[in-house]
């Protein structure tokens, strides 16, 4: 039977807000009256297998409300509320339209009689894969309560690492615009007018001072042009890394750096563990839990790795040997799988090496950034000290020579 999303008045006059099964609009309008409702405007949720072109421009479920979602819907579940009347319920209180239509489109798939991670499925723009094959899992396990409780976790404990990496490099990223906007305007704007005044006398000026006015000429001149290919440049490089060969080299090389490496292996493997353990704590078989915690890897280079670990996992091989074999993970993350395999407990030291992993990556990003910005700091000054000598000295060999 179809769900029609309405808008009433109630007794009182209050609006109301919520969605009615029937046959038709004009049946759903008879339902509500019988509810002793005054219907305002009634129209059916539309799904991604309508045909209505607006709703394929309707806003995605976005990752801020897809967690608040998932949370309630396991407190919901978890209170053994039906799953159609829990999907109306956080529906109804979101207030981003295209957001609540995505959830009642979902809701009205469910009680057609289709599964509730194949309804999800059907809308790939607001819910991924991985998102729902975890549902999948907690609908096998019977427990799709507690695992959407480990999934909300799980999205939360991902969103905090990359809002958190963001946030952490705005200001380093603002400070060194800033310093290059500086610098840059003094060489274009100030030294020029500055060193005409030095030309009158028709004197050697100091070597600083020619370097300085050489770089400045080169900025006037073609500094524009050195920044469109740059821009260019950097364009065909952000379009190259788009390409699978070119994105495997790169990502290989990014964990050859010192201390980039280290970063990106300890975010790598807290995202790859969390997965692992909410699919396996969900009820998904290891190989399946590996494979879908395997598509959450940012990185290339170590997803392609992981693929050793696939086949030896599907071979019979242990899971802490497999990983050991792709050798791209972080050391510790090996020893307490091979610690939660022994003593039949790997979802939960899992998550342990998830958290640990990620309180890895806050200390050492941390100290990077606060080692980055002095440098910064440092950097612009030394810059200003430059011109600022190489327009001194000129100064000063002129009053020696006036004084002699």
């Amino acid at each position: 039977m179809p769900a029609f999303e309405y808008e009433a008045l109630d007794a009182v006059g209050k609006t109301k807000r919520g969605v009615v099964s029937a046959d038709s609009q004009r049946q759903a309008r008879r339902e509500l009256r019988r509810l002793e409702l005054t219907p305002i405007d009634i129209s059916t949720p539309r799904g991604k297998n309508a045909t209505n072109r607006a709703f394929e421009k309707e806003p995605r479920v976005t990752s801020s409300q897809l967690v608040m979602v998932t949370r309630q819907l396991a407190a919901l579940i978890g209170a053994s509320t039906p799953l159609e009347e829990a999907l109306n319920a956080v529906a109804m209180q979101l207030e981003a339209k295209g957001a609540r239509t995505r959830f009642l489109a979902v809701r009205e798939r469910v009680m057609e009689g289709w599964r509730f991670a194949d309804a999800l499925g059907e809308d790939s723009k607001s819910f991924p894969k991985l998102y729902c094959a975890v549902v999948a899992a907690g609908e096998t396990s019977g427990d799709l309560g507690g695992v959407l409780e480990r999934l909300a976790t799980m999205l939360e404990k991902n969103r905090a690492i990359k809002n958190k990496a963001i946030a952490s490099l705005i200001y380093p990223a603002a400070l060194a615009v800033v310093a290059m906007s500086v610098v840059t305007a003094l060489m274009v704007f100030v030294v020029p007018k500055i060193i005409e005044q030095f030309n009158a006398f028709d004197a050697q000026l100091p070597f600083l001072t020619r370097l300085v006015v050489g770089i400045s000429d080169w900025v006037v001149n073609y500094g524009l042009a050195a920044s469109i290919t740059l821009i260019l440049l950097g364009i065909g490089a952000w379009r190259a890394l788009k390409e699978p060969p070119v994105k495997l080299v790169y990502d290989r090389q990014l964990l050859r750096l010192p201390i980039i490496g280290r970063l990106a292996r300890a975010v790598e493997g807290a995202r790859f563990a969390r997965t692992l353990a909410t699919l396996f704590a969900g009820g998904a078989p290891l190989l399946d839990s590996l494979t879908g915690a395997q598509r959450t890897i940012s990185n290339s280079y170590i997803r392609d790795r992981l693929n050793v670990t696939v086949t030896m996992v599907s071979e019979g091989a242990s899971l802490a040997a497999a990983l050991r074999r792709a050798g791209e993970l972080p050391p510790m993350l090996i020893h307490m799988v091979a610690a939660g395999e022994r003593a039949g407990a790997l979802p939960q030291l899992l998550d342990k090496a998830a958290i640990q992993l990620e309180e890895e990556f806050d200390t050492a990003s941390t100290v990077a950034l606060r080692l980055l910005e002095p440098a910064i700091i440092i950097g612009m000054g030394g810059a200003v000290l430059v011109i600022v000598l190489s327009i001194m000295l000129p100064i000063l060999r002129l009053n020696t020579l006036a004084a002699g």
